[in-house]
């Protein structure tokens, strides 16, 4: 039984796992969007949500904790001064996993993990693309392409309307 066991091991020690979550939230803290595997961005949540936590009362422990987990100063004062402060007023998930697909090269399940507050736009891969049938046309397309005929008809036929009424008036003028 796995009681009290927090998270999953991705297949490293304790403390190479502790170091794979510190790299990763340092680059997702700094870039606000990285590309990983699943696995990997689902446990990256889990590590990095309770910092932003953290960061949202900026106080020297608070700082200290933080700096514990992550040995990056830059991100630490990042975190403080710029992620905390957009997240001031969500209450909590700061993170979301949009999943790409498969990776080519060995098949791992890819996504992507970023900070909602900074990036409001999903990415281009994770969109579903529509499926169109192609077995015939409709009578709905063929009527509708038959009205975008008439209408560029009339539209052309007014600017000859205009030249020659400016012709009109300009003969008037000189007369």
């Amino acid at each position: 039984m796995r009681h009290l066991v927090k998270g999953k091991k991705l297949g490293r020690t304790p403390s190479h796992r502790k170091a794979t979550l510190s790299a990763l939230s340092v680059a997702l803290i700094k870039e606000h969007r990285i590309t990983t595997t699943v696995p990997k961005a689902k446990e990256l949540r889990t590590f990095v949500e309770p910092l932003i936590t953290k960061a949202k009362e900026d106080t020297n422990h608070n700082r200290r904790q933080v700096f514990s987990k992550l040995q990056d100063k830059k991100a630490v004062s990042h975190l403080f001064n710029e992620v905390a402060q957009k997240a001031m007023d969500r209450p909590g998930g700061y993170t979301r996993v949009i999943k790409l697909g498969y990776r080519e090269g060995d098949n791992a399940h890819m996504a992507v993990i970023e900070l909602v507050d900074y990036n409001d736009i999903k990415p281009a891969d994770s969109q579903k693309k529509r499926r169109t049938r192609r077995a015939g046309k409709s009578k709905k397309t063929t009527s509708a392409s038959g009205a975008k005929k008439q209408d560029s008809s009339k539209s052309e036929a007014k600017p000859k309307d205009e030249t020659e009424a400016s012709k009109d008036t300009g003969n008037s003028e000189e007369e």
